[in-house]
């Protein structure tokens, strides 16, 4: 599975900003959808997971604020960031899980940057 981010960019903190991840293939399929990020200096961070049954899960830090969504029928799946902090700035990654008979094959994509400034 190969994956393409876009829709980084530099934003005001407060403002908003989409982020689209396209497979190569169908994500019908797949049983996980993550949206990592990574800050300079810090190690990588889990943000927001939608399964293949549609729920989602979403670190603490970010709740309320980004909403994770998937259609299925352009295999891509999104990132909806409003009320952008500063400490929001990272590198954005999309993951896709794959479950197979023993364990769990993770690809991931080159990454957006999304710089939000004070």
């Amino acid at each position: 599975v190969q994956l393409v981010e876009s829709g980084g960019g530099l934003v005001q903190a407060g403002g908003s900003l989409r982020l689209s991840c396209t497979a190569s293939e169908s994500i019908f399929t797949i049983d996980a959808m993550d949206w990592y990020r990574q800050a300079p200096g810090k190690q990588r961070e889990l943000v927001a997971t939608i399964t293949k049954g549609g729920s989602t899960n979403y670190t603490d830090s970010v709740k309320g604020r980004f909403t994770i969504s998937r259609d299925n029928a352009k295999n891509t799946v999104y990132l909806e960031m409003n009320s952008l902090k500063p400490e929001d700035t990272a590198v954005y990654y999309c993951n896709a899980e794959v479950k197979v008979v023993g364990g769990q094959y993770d690809y991931r994509g080159q990454g957006t940057q999304v710089t939000v400034s004070s």
